[in-house]
């Protein structure tokens, strides 16, 4: 059980921005507890109104796990429109990261507060889905076709969230379409061959925009990149400074 004041202090520092698991691992409480008192503090509306479509356009509740969620979506998200106006958001995981399975739930929630989330199970991955009539008001990048064929940019609204949770927005982007992975090379010390390993950080995406959002808000962080082009395509994006993949590691980490 938890006194009201250790709530309210939780409950603050969701209200800050900061995502549940980042407010979990700093107080020690878990995040379906959280998550139950922002129900009962903030309970369910029916017939509520949209953020972006009042008459006055405000950012979705949580901007942490929405910039994070948006780098989900840019990497391995969809939104298919339904019957009735809604529109079904999908972002597809690899079962071998039930870590990022995880995060990519608390984050749709986080955001759509008011929708359930589910998954779906299919062969080797999971599509975390969630339902709304709103989720192209929240996301305007959706659009017929393929992303990598057609433009992506922010709208201002979120190059605001993005510049203010950068972090959040990058490790959205590795955790769809990137992954961290250990190097290995050889060089002759007194005559003989030794092996070296390092790590490195790989962003792979076939739209120049989207490689552009990531390679940007990189710029903005102070972290050396290189494109590392294979059979002629520039689709790589590689980090591999040890001091940028020290950052990165404090900042993301490998997927888990």
């Amino acid at each position: 059980m938890y006194d009201v004041s250790t709530r309210k202090r939780a409950l603050a520092l969701v209200a800050q921005g900061r995502s549940l698991n980042a407010v979990s691992k700093e107080t020690g409480i878990s995040r379906a507890a959280i998550r139950s008192w922002q129900t009962r503090t903030e309970p369910r509306r029916r017939g509520h109104s949209c953020v972006r479509c009042r008459d006055r356009p405000s950012p979705p509740e949580n901007p942490a796990s929405y910039a994070y969620l948006l780098g989900l979506y840019l990497g391995d998200g969809c939104i298919s429109a339904g019957r009735r106006g809604v529109y079904a958001m999908r972002i597809v995981c690899d079962n071998t990261w039930p870590g990022v399975i995880d995060a990519c739930e608390e984050a749709l929630r986080d955001v759509h507060p008011h929708n359930s989330v589910c998954r779906v199970k299919k062969q080797g991955c999971v599509a975390v889905t969630s339902s709304s009539k709103h989720w192209p008001c929240l996301f305007p990048q959706h659009g017929p076709g393929k992303k990598h064929d057609r433009r992506i940019a922010l709208e201002p609204w979120q190059t605001e969230i993005v510049d203010s949770h950068p972090w959040e927005f990058v490790r959205g982007l590795i955790h769809s379409d990137g992954c961290r992975i250990t190097n290995w090379t050889t060089r002759l010390v007194a005559g003989r061959p030794k092996r070296y390993e390092y790590p490195r950080y790989f962003f792979t995406n076939k739209s120049d925009d989207i490689r552009g959002l990531y390679t940007g808000i990189l710029d903005k962080l102070g972290v050396v990149w290189t494109h590392c082009t294979r059979h002629g395509n520039p689709y790589n994006i590689s980090v591999a400074r040890r001091a940028d993949v020290a950052l990165m590691d404090t900042h993301v980490g490998p997927k888990h």
